[in-house]
C-alpha cells in the first residue's frame, strides 16, 4: 500500500472535482452526511486502531500472512521489503482513520492511490482479498476487544477505501486504454 502522509497528499492534490464526487457517490454522501458511519462508528475504529497501533508492525505482517494465503500470487506484485510494506500500510490506515470525517481531503488522496496502484498490477478482485486479510488480522490482533460493532464499522470503512481507490484505478485505466476501433 501507498504512504499516505502529507508528502503524498501534497503530491497528489486535491481534486478540483472533490465534492462533486461525493455528491453523486451514495457511500460517500452518506460518510459526509453521517448516515453510513455514524459518529459511534467512527469512534470505534479510532478505538480499535490505538489497540493495534502500538503494535502494528506485527499487525502488518499478520495482515501479509493473511493477504499471501488467500492470494500466494499476490506477493509477487511487492518489490520492497514486507517490514517496509507494512509500515506504508499502518501510516496509510493511520491517515484514513484520521480523515473519515474530511472526505473533501480524503477521497482525492485514496483516488490517487488507486491510480497509483494500477501501475504496481494490482486489480479490481485484489481489492475484496485485501478486505478479507485487513478484518482477519484485526480480528486476531484486536482478540476480544474485536466486537461485532467494530466489525461493522471496520467492514464499512474498508468499503469506503476500495470504492475510492477502484474509482482511481478506472480513471487510471481509461487514461491508458486505447479506444475502441
Amino acid at each position: 500500500m501507498e504512504n499516505l502522509l502529507v508528502p503524498l497528499i501534497s503530491a497528489c492534490g486535491k481534486s478540483q472535482n472533490a465534492s462533486a464526487r461525493i455528491e453523486t457517490f451514495p457511500l460517500l454522501n452518506t460518510i459526509t452526511t453521517n448516515e453510513a458511519m455514524t459518529p459511534e462508528q467512527v469512534q470505534l475504529l479510532r478505538d480499535s486502531f490505538a489497540r493495534v497501533a502500538p503494535q502494528a508492525d506485527i499487525a502488518a505482517l499478520v495482515f501479509y500472512r493473511h493477504l499471501f494465503t488467500l492470494a500466494p500470487e499476490l506477493r509477487a506484485l511487492f518489490n520492497t521489503s514486507i517490514e517496509l510494506q507494512g509500515r506504508k500500510l499502518m501510516e496509510s490506515l493511520r491517515y484514513t482513520i484520521a480523515t473519515l470525517e474530511k472526505p473533501d481531503e480524503l477521497v482525492p488522496v485514496l483516488e490517487g492511490m488507486g491510480r497509483r496502484h494500477v501501475t504496481y498490477g494490482t486489480k479490481a478482485e485484489h481489492y475484496a482479498l485485501v478486505q478479507q486479510a485487513m478484518l482477519q488480522m484485526l480480528s486476531e490482533v484486536l482478540g476480544h476487544s474485536y466486537t461485532a460493532a467494530a466489525a461493522t464499522a471496520w467492514g464499512e470503512a474498508l468499503e469506503f477505501v476500495s470504492a475510492a481507490m477502484q474509482r482511481g484505478a478506472r480513471d487510471a485505466q481509461s487514461y491508458t486504454t486505447p479506444p475502441a476501433r
